[in-house]
């Protein structure tokens, strides 16, 4: 079959490089597949659950924004604003954090100076890392409030 070299960086470190089967990346035009012998394509990613199968297995990779590059020689490279392993992933504080955003989104319906659209990024952000992390632990989704 062949294989792909890929590798996710963010502005922190380099979260993930080997050679992979394949990758499911969630792109502002929909989700994409790519495999070796991928034509050469660039771009724009969206909030979401990136999937990437190896010699190990799926992994799942939580990912908020980026751009992704299908280079020729099997390369696929992501350049993520944020992203993490589902291994990674702190339930606490990613559950934490969306409540926090949630709080000042409420404060700002009663009149404060808020940037709502940072505070939905960074809920949208929070709800994906919180998915993807009750996913790979196999735990049910939180009840609704």
């Amino acid at each position: 079959m062949g294989t792909l070299h890929f590798k996710i960086a963010t502005p922190e470190k380099v979260v993930y490089e080997k050679d992979i089967f394949q990758v499911s990346i969630p792109t502002t035009m929909g989700e994409i597949t790519i495999l070796p012998h991928h034509i050469p394509l660039v771009s724009v990613l969206q909030t979401g659950e990136m999937r990437v199968k190896d010699a190990e297995g799926e992994h799942l990779i939580a990912i908020a924004g980026g751009f992704m590059e299908v280079r020729g020689k099997n390369e696929v490279v992501v350049l993520a604003s944020n992203a993490e392993l589902e291994t990674e992933i702190d339930l606490d504080r990613a559950e934490k954090a969306r409540q926090a955003a949630i709080d000042q989104m409420a404060r700002a319906k009663a009149g404060e100076d808020i940037d709502f659209a940072r505070l939905q990024a960074t809920v949208d952000r929070e709800m994906n890392r919180l998915k993807i992390a009750r996913k790979y632990r196999k735990l049910p989704p939180p009840k609704e409030n």
